[in-house]
């Protein structure tokens, strides 16, 4: 199926205990398909009362949850992620995510993968944790186990509307927590189908999915003191609004944040390698993820030559359907985004900045926009100061790579980072960048089994890896006397 054959459906945003719910007073939005600019779906979704059914629900299954057997857990997630590598609904998943976010089909069937990965890692890590016993003191035996945390609100965004919900569902389930799921309104379908398989896997009431008037839903979850955990990635400026909420009960916090990730090319570095690296991590998702590179950091002597080669790279995409293998670059997710994306460039130009705007052809219909390269601009612009989320990279020369460790810890995001040069040398260099996590020589840093997460502005405790688990669990001792 083309983006062109799309027909336009009814989408059910409410489903609690493991079935879909017909809302009081139904909100409704039109979800539309990013390489058309046409409608592909009419969602139903709920407000306050359907949230609170939603908390009940998982009130109930609170404790029969928590007191199910770790190895029973374990074989559901294993479960949820068989479903998920299944054809033809891994497919047909992939599908989904292509036409809701404007992914290229390939990206989306990896999102698929990755998915099933993070619910077969979590299954495994769950079953690795046991309990402590201590008799250091004299006439005392300190047993200590681990609990689940409790009611988890699971908060995610478009632009990886499988892997990121999987990222969260399947560590807060593994630790015996049940869930309360709002997936965003611009990309839904392919979140509600993951919904569907996980409740297919767990018993009725430890997943609930709400997708509905955000300051209704979620902030009827987060008012309420039942929800003891909240997972959440999107923007710094709702991250922070969030907080604020859930401070008065102390609800725990995972957040991760905006990025505006430097991506460091050292002076041995070769060249041409060096741009398709980039051309990764800038324009994966078509620019639009968290720890999508933006300070691109060059050695002085080297701008010039950096940028030939960049804009050799990106004048080779090709943009158009995601669902044809042979697009390379897709269409941004919002109708607003590709001005939003000019807007940038104008910013910078006015700045003092060069702007190159890649020689590709851009599609009439749909939300498409070409790869910009602004070279040197000012460090108040907007494209120096906030996270573009769109295919635009910015070039900046320095002259000691001290400059760029320095630059790192000036600026107020730490999400990721990229450095490409000689192993040892980048290594060195990547672990004195003040962010959460860095590819070297490699554009794709991130894995089910290792902590990812932002410093400052970018967020707030981990995801992946033993960390992602230890968040949706507390720790209980008891002193046991003679």
């Amino acid at each position: 199926m083309t983006a062109t054959e799309a027909t336009v459906h009814t989408l059910a945003g409410v489903r609690i205990n493991g079935e879909p719910v017909q809302p009081a007073q139904p909100w409704r939005t039109v979800v539309t398909e990013p390489a058309t600019g046409q409608d592909l779906a009419q969602l139903i979704g709920g407000g306050k009362a359907e949230a609170m059914a939603a908390l009940d629900a998982a009130a109930s299954a609170e404790r029969p949850w928590a007191e199910t057997a770790v190895a029973a857990r374990a074989e559901a997630l294993r479960a949820i992620a068989a479903d998920l590598r299944a054809e033809p609904g891994a497919e047909q998943l992939a599908v989904a995510i292509s036409r809701e976010t404007g992914k290229r089909i390939a990206e989306s069937r990896a999102e698929v993968g990755l998915s099933a990965a993070f619910f077969e890692w979590f299954a495994d890590a769950i079953r690795s944790r046991h309990g402590q016993s201590h008799s250091v003191v004299p006439g005392l035996r300190h047993e200590v186990i681990q609990r689940p945390l409790g009611i988890v609100a699971v908060l995610t965004p478009w632009n990886f509307p499988v892997s990121i919900p999987a990222r969260k569902i399947a560590p807060a389930l593994a630790a015996g927590c049940p869930l309360l799921f709002k997936p965003s309104e611009v990309a839904p379908e392919s979140a509600l189908r993951l919904a569907e398989i996980v409740e297919a896997h767990v018993p009725a009431g430890v997943l609930n999915t709400v997708v509905g008037d955000p300051a209704e839903v979620s902030g009827s979850w987060l008012d309420d003191p039942r929800v003891r955990g909240l997972t959440f990635t999107g923007s710094t400026r709702v991250g922070q609004l969030l907080a604020a909420q859930t401070a008065p009960n102390f609800t725990r916090n995972v957040l991760e944040l905006g990025g505006n990730a430097p991506f460091v090319v050292l002076a041995e570095a070769d060249l041409r390698r060096a741009a398709e690296v980039l051309a990764i991590a800038k324009f994966r998702n078509n620019g639009q993820s968290c720890i999508a590179a933006q300070q691109v950091w060059v050695p002085d002597h080297l701008v010039d030559s950096y940028a030939n080669a960049f804009t050799e790279v990106t004048d080779e995409l090709v943009l158009g359907d995601p669902l044809d293998p042979s697009t390379t670059l897709g269409p941004l997710a919002l109708p607003s985004d590709p001005g939003r994306v000019a807007e940038v460039a104008q910013d910078a130009a006015a700045s003092g900045a060069t702007v190159v705007t890649g020689k590709v052809n851009v599609p009439a219909n749909g939300y498409f926009a070409a790869p910009v390269l602004c070279l040197q601009p000012g460090a108040d612009s907007r494209a120096v100061t906030e996270e573009i989320f769109g295919p635009m990279a910015v070039l900046r020369g320095y002259r000691d790579v001290d400059e760029v460790i320095t630059a790192t810890r000036t600026q107020r995001y730490g999400l990721g980072g990229y450095v490409v040069g000689d192993p040892l040398r980048a290594t060195a260099v990547a672990q004195a960048l003040d962010v959460g996590i860095v590819g070297v020589n490699n554009a794709t840093p991130n894995t089910p089994l290792v902590p990812f997460g932002g410093l400052k502005h970018s967020g707030l405790g981990w995801e992946g890896g033993q960390a992602g688990l230890d968040v949706f669990l507390t720790q209980h001792t008891t002193a046991v006397g003679a």
